[in-house]
């Protein structure tokens, strides 16, 4: 004879193991605690970007995707079946993305 070794189903209970969440004992509003290491304040001259850096950034964008166009169009550019054009308006692209990591 096999015995089962589990309770029988009236015996069985479900629910909660461990009491319930709740707020923590200390106090609510007394905010979190401080912190026992020096942070030193951001400087202020690194809290605002130039007014030029989005024109700089939009403007190497379009000047990119420009010299793209032109390339393909076979027009205006010397040369323009070679790739260097394509390399250079790429360029302009990623200085565009370089220049948008500076925004602030």
């Amino acid at each position: 004879m096999a015995a089962d070794k589990r309770p029988s189903p009236s015996r069985r209970t479900g629910g909660r193991v461990t009491s319930k969440g709740g707020p923590s004992p200390r106090k609510a509003d007394a905010g979190p605690e401080p912190s026992t290491r020096y942070t030193p304040p951001v400087p202020k001259a690194n809290t605002v970007s130039p007014p030029w850096v989005p024109w700089v950034m939009f403007g190497l964008f379009l000047l990119g995707l420009v010299v793209i166009f032109l390339h393909y169009v076979d027009v205006l550019l010397p040369s323009a079946t070679s790739a260097w054009w394509l390399l250079a308006g790429l360029g302009f692209i990623l200085g565009g993305i370089i220049t948008a990591t500076q925004y602030r």
